[in-house]
């Protein structure tokens, strides 16, 4: 059996009630991956290359990026199209969670090379559901290739 480092789940939101849910529901799926929360696209990006407050984080991407669309400072569909523009963030995996239902939203984040796009649903149990299913998918199930 092959041993993996157990790799980070970086959310990526600038609500903290938001966030706050997210991290409880991500909680309740009895993942072992460590959680970061970071609440814009400016601080996802100084995560993602340690610099900053994130300069001593060591090293290792994250397993899964879930990312808000609308935030202050830096959206989520820049830092998805600076992601994608980067061999080493390429591959990362990135899960647009956000309220946005417009079709406009939906089509760049694919069209930018987003993994999924979930909406976040109104309903807190919902809610609940479908961020533990995305924590187990992509920080249990999904097989990432090695990296280097």
């Amino acid at each position: 059996m092959i041993k993996r480092e157990l790799r980070t789940i970086l959310l990526v939101e600038d609500s903290l009630a938001d966030a706050e849910m997210a991290m409880d529901a991500l909680s309740e799926a009895h993942l072992a991956n460590p959680v970061v929360h970071v609440q814009d696209g400016v601080d996802c990006l100084d995560y993602l290359y340690s610099r900053g407050a994130w300069a001593e984080r060591g090293s290792g991407d994250p397993a899964v990026v879930l990312l808000d669309i609308k935030m202050p400072r830096m959206n989520g569909l820049e830092v998805l199209t600076r992601m994608r523009a980067d061999e080493r963030l390429r591959r990362i995996p990135v899960v647009i969670l956000s309220s946005s239902r417009e079709e406009s939203d939906l089509a760049r984040s694919w069209d930018l090379g987003a993994n999924a796009y979930v909406i976040k649903p109104v309903d807190v149990d919902q809610f609940f559901d479908a961020v533990r299913t995305l924590g187990q998918f992509w920080a249990v199930l999904n097989q990432a290739p090695e990296q280097g």
